[in-house]
């Protein structure tokens, strides 16, 4: 079966987004698809949550006196609002660090009113404004925690991407993890939909992962469900998403990929991963929102901005929408 999103311009369809998902329990056995659920897809910002438990595996945590707020916020691609940009300055502080210590680059916020603000203002963003700076602080922190220097943190060879990719594989259960090049500049892996699925179901669920994992997994969980604000932003679909659904940990990934865990399910806890092929961000939104309306999690009257969402032109005029249709395959 395949799902699609379509794009209706003046009540035709004028794009087709299709995409393919994976829907697994802890103990990796798919439940569901659509699409290929062996499809080899980067997790760009979607691996965040697995990342950030070099936080505790490397006892960064306990070292530095970290918050579940910071430990969000390096689980995060947020937004860019005073409140994001004062937590990563503060997390920085810890490790004795300045902004330039970053490599993640500079992009204006992805808050519309935080970027309306700063050039009101007249400032420029900083590397404080990346979506990724609370992820790399992370690393820079873990990387202390080891007793390594934390300067080339974002090269593979790295002894804390090494734990990365360790991490990744463990939780996988895939041996051999590609990676390439992430836009901020750390190294992005590559899994099977079905396998990154399963990473999202242990996070669900702990207990399922490997020992040296679960303390972790259950912080990083915790974490991102108490402050949900931290990990996108209040107009983003990850928070939104959080503070409406019950149990649910949602984490975007660039170019069209997005990840879930979902403790509450009547399959029990379960893990999903979604992937638009064709890279669309805006046709990534509404796939989610219809898969948590056809698992149960969400009710299709609860208002959101992300079902249906509108195509307008230059002068405002709207001019379209788009719309997921998604077919399912029970295992």
């Amino acid at each position: 079966m395949q799902s699609f999103v379509y794009a209706y311009r003046g009540g035709l369809i004028e794009n087709r987004h299709r995409l393919s998902l994976a829907i697994v329990d802890p103990a990796g056995k798919l439940l569901a698809s659509s699409g290929d659920p062996q499809l080899r897809a980067h997790l760009r910002s979607s691996a965040k949550p697995f990342q950030a438990l070099a936080l505790y595996l490397s006892g960064a945590v306990g070292r530095f006196g970290l918050t579940s707020e910071e430990v969000a916020l390096a689980c995060a691609s947020h937004d860019g609002t005073p409140r994001h940009v004062e937590v990563a300055a503060g997390f920085l502080r810890k490790l004795g660090l300045e902004p330039s210590a970053l490599v993640c680059g500079i992009h204006p916020p992805f808050s519309r009113s935080a970027r309306k603000a700063l050039e009101h203002d007249g400032h420029k963003p900083t590397a404080l404004h990346n979506n990724c700076s609370g992820k790399h602080t992370g690393m820079m922190a873990a990387a202390l925690a080891m007793g390594e220097s934390p300067q080339g943190y974002e090269q593979p060879t790295h002894p804390v991407q090494r734990l990365n990719l360790q991490t990744l594989r463990d939780l996988s259960g895939v041996p051999d993890v590609p990676y390439g090049v992430d836009g901020c500049s750390v190294p992005t892996f590559v899994l099977p939909l079905a396998a990154a699925a399963k990473m999202f179901a242990h996070l669900a669920a702990p207990e399922s992962a490997p020992e040296p994992y679960r303390a972790g997994l259950e912080a990083v969980y915790q974490a991102m469900r108490t402050h949900p604000e931290m990990v996108a932003g209040f107009e983003s679909i990850d928070t939104v998403l959080m503070q409406k659904v019950p149990g649910l940990l949602a984490k975007r990934g660039a170019d069209g990929y997005y990840g879930m865990a979902l403790r509450e399910s009547p399959w029990g806890p379960i893990g999903v991963t979604l992937k638009v092929e064709d890279g669309s961000q805006a046709a990534r939104e509404p796939a989610v929102v219809r898969l948590l309306e056809l698992l149960g999690a969400l009710s299709p009257e609860e208002p959101l901005e992300w079902r249906r969402p509108l195509l307008k032109n230059l002068r405002g005029l709207e001019v379209g929408w788009l719309e997921a249709r998604l077919e399912l395959r029970w295992t």
